[in-house]
């Protein structure tokens, strides 16, 4: 792990690149060292429904959950959270510039003994 999960929607006149978001978050997580890279996952979700705040049309909002297991300091966790944040942040300043926009994080641990993994990709990478 980590695993992010950026759920989203796009206002009426502002697509968003997702893209481009996370492969920046992507670079984040590795450059922050806190976390192995053969357990990054990205995956983002659009909503295809959406009401934001008021229900004006071209509202919008990025709502990103990181997914952690066990083993790291609340001050590895907000370091690594700042770091995310902040590059989600200058990735979206256009739509943060406006006042119809939302942008959220919230980290989440993961009791490891209520967590299976089968992942070779960890063997792959740590060779």
């Amino acid at each position: 792990m980590p695993h992010l999960t950026i759920e989203y929607s796009e206002g009426e006149d502002r697509p968003l690149d997702m893209s481009a978001l996370s492969r920046a978050l992507h670079a984040a997580l590795i450059k922050s060292k806190i976390f192995p890279v053969a357990g990054i996952r990205i995956r983002a979700y659009r909503a295809d429904f959406a009401i934001v705040a008021d229900g004006l049309p071209e509202s919008g909002f990025v709502a990103m959950t990181l997914s952690v297991g066990a083993g790291r300091t609340m001050a590895e966790l907000r370091a690594g959270g700042d770091a995310l944040f902040s590059v989600a942040q200058a990735e979206l300043a256009e739509p943060l510039s406006s006042p119809h926009f939302a942008l959220s994080l919230e980290i989440r641990q993961i009791d490891a003994e209520l967590s299976w993994k089968d992942t070779p990709i960890h063997a792959r990478l740590s060779s």
